[in-house]
This record gives structure tokens, C-alpha cells and sequence, in this order.
């Protein structure tokens, strides 16, 4: 047992070291360019330096020695001034190099930001929580993420705001800047706090309000999210899919026809088909260009009718998708969303997905190895399922495990 932990003590510190090479390589491989000037540029200034010290030597030194006594002096003098620099370099930062944790931490940290700036063209189209869920893994590979988010949230702090101020409803919008932002923790917990006392402040969150404010500020909701991306150091654009006032609609199966993205669970019977009123809403421009220049399109999770359907009846948007040449990937829920879609299979969200737009919709369907297929499969997309739960949360995907699923996928290191 000793020799065995051993051997693999050395191993992991084998490939630790490994990694940091590669991680050292892949980032000189960003900087040549500019080593390759610099090294230029002490060339010539030695070249300088050598004419320079060359009539110095001229005038100190006896003619008697010889010729070749001058060059060994100075390469002596030089190696001196190096050494001595190299060593007052191990004294400064010599703890940082040694082999240990926080060196591999920065390495770490280093490549990840590197590559992350180089990463996949992703947009994610969605709302709710899931969507949020997905971003946060995401962030670990990519700063080049769009989310498309729903606008027919019209429940909660979101649907008050949207209908005494008249504003689209920033709820969803709130959770994917924070998903994707890099700013401090008290920042996250300021924008995330709910007030719960106050006729009018119980149950709005502040980051709603921050928004709902900030659009008031800017003129338009779509300048009220750049503008908040910015207080929040978000990487990645989170972008409404119209700047239309919609209203998301449904009819039954039972031929009952009910509007109102809250009261569509109410019902009871099965949802036949949503729509979007107006039905000719456009899409926001900058939500088209980010699925034209998308690289890998994900849908979902999210709720089905209510959270991913808003988006893909935007008018635009699914032509949008469907002219792209990004990979695309639809990733279905943990769990079936009561009144909505009670006893789904994986099979039967991506049929309500195609009949809602069209049938090749998604090259890949990512679910959790638990979720029932269904007895047909899935036809026409590559089946890929993982352990993709969290374990304090079995209702929700896990944002590292999902991402790194979806990325291998893409990169063809797991395939159906």
C-alpha cells in the first residue's frame, strides 16, 4: 500500500509538473512575438555596448596584454552581473517557483485567463435558473458567451416591475450577469439580496431594482444591461431576445387556451402548443449576430414552454439557428417541470422542440444518465448522457460536471 502511494504520489506530481509545462508552452506561445522583439532589441544594444566598452579597454588598458584579453574580461565581468542578478532574482521570487501549490495555482490562474480569452464562440439561449446553472460552468472555459435570454417572465419582483413601470422583466437577466461576472462576492450577494418587509419593497431583490433604475438612467433595457455587465465585470454579453413586450400564451389539449407565462402550470392539462403575442415580435439584432457568429449553440436547460419556447418564437431566431454553422446542442432538464411537462421523456422535449421550430434543431442532446429516454430514442441528434446532477441539489444540473460534458463534446473528446 505505501509503495503503491507512493508511486502514485510521484505520478500526480509527474503529471503536475506536466501540466504546468504545457500551461508554460501554450502561453509562450502567445508572447513569442514579443520575446522575439525584445531579444532583438538586447542584441543590438550589446552590439552597442561592445563598440563602447571596446575604446574603453583601448584607453584603461596596458598595450602590453593581449588582443583576445579584452573579450575575457568583459564575458567575465558579464557573467558576474548575471549571476548576481539571477540570484537577487531567486531571492525575490524564488518561493514563488518551487514545485508547491500556489505555483501551480498561478500557472492555473494564468492559462485559464489566457485561454478563456481564446475560447468558444457560445451563445446559450434560455431562462430561468438552468440557464444561469450552465454559465457558471462555462465561465471556466470561455469569455466569449452570448446568453439570449426570455423576456415573457411576467411572475414575482420580475412581473410587478413589468407592469408598473412598463420595462421588460430583468429577473432572468439578474441571474445570468451573475453567472457570468467576475466581481467580488459582496457584490453578488448585494445584487442576489431579497427585501422581505415593506409594502412596496417585500419580495423585489435588489438587483432587480438596480436594473429597473438603471433603465430609467440609460433610456432603453437593453443599454440598462450593458451598462450593469459593466458594474459587474461580466465576460460575455447576456442579450434579450426581443425588445418587444411579449406575452407568452398556450393551448391545452383539452382545446383551453390561457396567457400569461405564470399562469400556463395552472391548468392542469397537457400543453399543446405555445405561442407569443404579438406573434411578429423581432428579434434584437445583437441576439441574431451572436447566433450568426456562434461557434457552438446551446438550448437550455430551462423550462421547455416557458423559458426556452419564448425565445426560439421570437421571429428571427430560429431561421437564425438554422442558417448557422455552429454545433448545436440541446441540453434537456433534470427533472419535469409540474403542470407543464409532467411524465416527459428526454424523447418527448426534443419532438415539443422540433414541432415548435424545426427538425434539426440539435446535432447533440445532453442529458443526465438518470432522465428516461423514451422508448423511440431520439432520432436525427447524437444521444450523450453523463452524471450530470448536483448532489446537494438532485433537481438541478451541475455547472462544472454539465460544462464539462458540453465542452467535450465539442472538442470530440466524448462522443454518443
Amino acid at each position: 500500500m505505501s509503495n503503491g502511494g507512493t508511486a502514485m504520489n510521484g505520478a500526480a506530481r509527474t503529471g503536475g509538473w506536466r501540466n504546468v509545462i504545457r500551461k508554460f508552452l501554450y502561453l509562450g506561445l502567445g508572447i513569442k512575438r514579443w520575446l522575439l522583439v525584445g531579444g532583438v532589441g538586447v542584441g543590438i544594444c550589446s552590439i552597442g555596448l561592445a563598440f563602447l566598452l571596446k575604446n574603453v579597454f583601448d584607453l584603461w588598458l596596458p598595450d602590453f596584454l593581449p588582443w583576445y584579453s579584452e573579450g575575457i574580461i568583459i564575458a567575465v565581468i558579464g557573467i558576474a552581473l548575471i549571476l548576481l542578478g539571477a540570484y537577487g532574482l531567486y531571492r525575490s521570487v524564488g518561493p514563488l517557483l518551487l514545485p508547491d501549490p500556489s505555483f501551480r495555482a498561478l500557472t492555473d490562474a494564468v492559462y485559464s485567463k489566457r485561454s478563456r480569452g481564446h475560447g468558444v464562440r457560445v451563445v446559450a439561449i434560455g431562462g430561468g435558473t438552468g440557464l444561469s446553472v450552465l454559465l457558471r460552468g462555462l465561465r471556466s472555459y470561455t469569455e466569449n458567451m452570448s446568453a439570449i435570454v426570455t423576456v415573457a417572465d411576467d411572475g414575482g419582483s420580475s412581473g410587478r416591475l413589468r407592469q408598473q413601470l412598463g420595462m421588460l422583466p430583468p429577473g432572468d437577466f439578474r441571474n445570468c450577469l451573475l453567472a457570468m461576472s467576475e466581481a467580488e462576492v459582496m457584490l453578488h450577494d448585494l445584487f442576489q439580496y431579497r427585501f422581505d418587509k415593506g409594502e412596496d419593497l417585500d419580495g423585489h431583490s435588489f438587483g432587480n431594482l438596480f436594473i429597473a433604475a438603471m433603465t430609467e438612467v440609460t433610456g432603453s433595457f437593453d443599454k440598462a444591461i450593458l451598462e450593469s455587465s459593466k458594474v459587474l465585470a461580466v465576460r460575455g454579453r447576456v442579450i434579450p431576445s426581443t425588445l418587444s413586450s411579449i406575452t407568452l400564451s398556450a393551448l391545452m389539449t383539452d382545446g383551453y387556451h390561457t396567457s400569461g407565462e405564470s399562469s400556463i402550470t395552472r391548468n392542469g392539462a397537457p400543453i399543446s402548443r405555445v405561442m407569443i403575442e404579438p406573434a411578429g415580435a423581432e428579434a434584437h439584432r445583437p441576439a441574431l449576430e451572436a447566433i450568426a457568429n456562434a461557434q457552438l449553440v446551446l438550448i437550455g436547460p430551462g423550462s421547455l414552454y416557458t423559458s426556452i419556447m419564448p425565445n426560439l418564437l421570437i421571429r428571427g431566431i430560429a431561421s437564425a439557428i438554422r442558417e448557422s454553422g455552429a454545433v448545436k446542442m440541446y441540453v434537456s432538464n433534470l427533472a419535469t417541470e409540474p403542470g407543464e411537462t409532467d411524465g416527459y421523456t428526454v424523447s418527448d422535449h426534443v419532438d415539443a422542440l422540433r414541432d415548435h421550430t424545426f427538425q434539426a434543431i440539435a446535432d447533440y442532446v445532453i442529458a443526465d444518465e438518470q432522465s428516461p429516454i423514451g422508448e423511440r430514442g431520439i432520432s436525427g441528434a447524437r444521444l450523450v448522457t453523463g452524471n450530470l446532477t448536483d448532489a446537494d441539489h438532485p433537481s438541478r444540473h451541475d455547472s462544472a460536471k454539465l460544462a464539462e460534458v458540453i465542452m467535450d463534446v465539442y472538442h470530440g473528446r466524448r462522443r454518443a
